[in-house]
C-alpha cells in the first residue's frame, strides 16, 4: 500500500470576509520523498540567503528570481503535485437552500470536493492542515469523518492521519501557501506587483493553463477544480 502526505492550506475561506473568491488546495506527495523535497527547498532558499517561511506575501521584486526557481522546481519534481479548488464567487453562495444553512457545511463540502480526485482506494493518505484559528482541532475532527465516510472509508485504511501544523514546519505546506496565493492571487485580478504576475506567468507558462479554468480531472501534475455556485432561480 502506497502512502502519501497532503499539505494543505486555504485563503479567502470565510463567510463574511468580503473577498469574492475562496481557494483550498493541497500539495502532495509520496511519504518516502517528504524529507528529500523538504531538503531541496531549504538548498534553494540558502542559494538565495532568504530566511523564514517560504510564503506569497513575500514575494516581492528583490526576490523575483528565488521565487521563480521555487516554481521551476516543483514542475520539474515528479513527485509533488498540485490540486486547487476555486469557488469563483461567494457572493451567490445561498446556504440555506444547499448547505443546511452553514457556511461550514458548505467549507467542508469544499474540501472533499478539493481531496477526492487525489484520494485513490489502495492508498493510504496524511493530511496536514495549516492552523489557522482556535477551531483547528474541530474542524481536523469533522474533516476527517466527512472524508471517511464519503469515500467509504469506515475502518479509516485509507485515511490515516489528519493533523494541524504549523506551517513554519513544513516547507511542503509552505509551498502550497504559494501557489494557493497564485491563483488566489490572478482570481482576484489583482493589479501592482510585477513580481506576482512574473510567477503568476510562469505558473501558466509551466503547467500549459489558465490559472481560472478547470483542468481535466486526470491531470495530476497542477490540477484547478472551478466551482460556481449554483443559484436559486
Amino acid at each position: 500500500m502506497a502512502e502519501y502526505n497532503i499539505y494543505c492550506d486555504e485563503s479567502c475561506h470565510l463567510e463574511h470576509d468580503r473577498q469574492p473568491i475562496m481557494v483550498l488546495g493541497g500539495m502532495w506527495c509520496p511519504k518516502e520523498a517528504a524529507k528529500q523535497i523538504a531538503s531541496d527547498i531549504r538548498a534553494i532558499k540558502n542559494k538565495h540567503a532568504a530566511s523564514g517561511e517560504l510564503k506569497w506575501a513575500k514575494v516581492s521584486h528583490s526576490r523575483r528570481d528565488y521565487f521563480l526557481e521555487i516554481v521551476d522546481y516543483f514542475f520539474r519534481t515528479p513527485s509533488l503535485n498540485f490540486r486547487c479548488l476555486v469557488v469563483d464567487d461567494k457572493t451567490k453562495l445561498n446556504h440555506d437552500y444547499f448547505n443546511m444553512g452553514s457556511h461550514d457545511s458548505f467549507y467542508y463540502k469544499m474540501y472533499f470536493y478539493m481531496l477526492r480526485n487525489i484520494l485513490s482506494r489502495g492508498h493510504r493518505y496524511n493530511i496536514y492542515m495549516d492552523i489557522k484559528d482556535t477551531r483547528s482541532a474541530q474542524k481536523i475532527a469533522m474533516l476527517k469523518n466527512v472524508l471517511c465516510n464519503n469515500v467509504y472509508d469506515f475502518t479509516q485504511q485509507m485515511i490515516g492521519n489528519i493533523q494541524n501544523i504549523h506551517s513554519h514546519e513544513s516547507e511542503i505546506l509552505q509551498l502550497a501557501d504559494l501557489f494557493i496565493g497564485a491563483v488566489s492571487y490572478y482570481n482576484r485580478s489583482l493589479a501592482g506587483s510585477s513580481a506576482k504576475k512574473d510567477i503568476v506567468q510562469k505558473i501558466m507558462t509551466r503547467a500549459g493553463q489558465n490559472l481560472s479554468r478547470s483542468s481535466p480531472p486526470w491531470v495530476d501534475k497542477f490540477n484547478l477544480f472551478i466551482f460556481t455556485p449554483s443559484e436559486v432561480k
